[in-house]
């Protein structure tokens, strides 16, 4: 039989981060697929609108899109959103500041 390894204690199963804004807190999809997606997405020298808004659909399950779209955001400000999740989820929380 073939050698087994359980890691099962050095995975974290701790749900999905959230975002908050103006007291809202917006759920980010933080699964490895959705995120390697992302990442392949995002990872082009000069990432187009089609690709920050595959990222959004990628990154965001309905509900958050729901909370986003009552907050009117600008497409500038909607970026900012997409940028910060990515970073929440890629754990680089030295460029956020942190």
């Amino acid at each position: 039989m073939a050698k087994v390894v359980d890691i099962t204690d050095k995975l974290t199963f701790e749900g999905n981060p959230s975002l908050e804004i103006k007291g809202k807190v917006i759920e980010v999809n933080a699964d490895a697929p959705a995120m390697l997606k992302v990442m392949g997405l995002m990872g082009k020298e000069d990432p187009g609108i089609q690709e920050i808004m595959d990222a959004f659909d990628l990154m965001f399950p309905e509900k958050s899109k729901k909370e986003l779209d009552k907050l009117k955001l600008s497409f500038r400000d909607l970026i900012v959103v997409v940028k910060e999740a990515i970073q929440l989820i890629s754990g680089d929380e030295d460029s956020r500041g942190e």
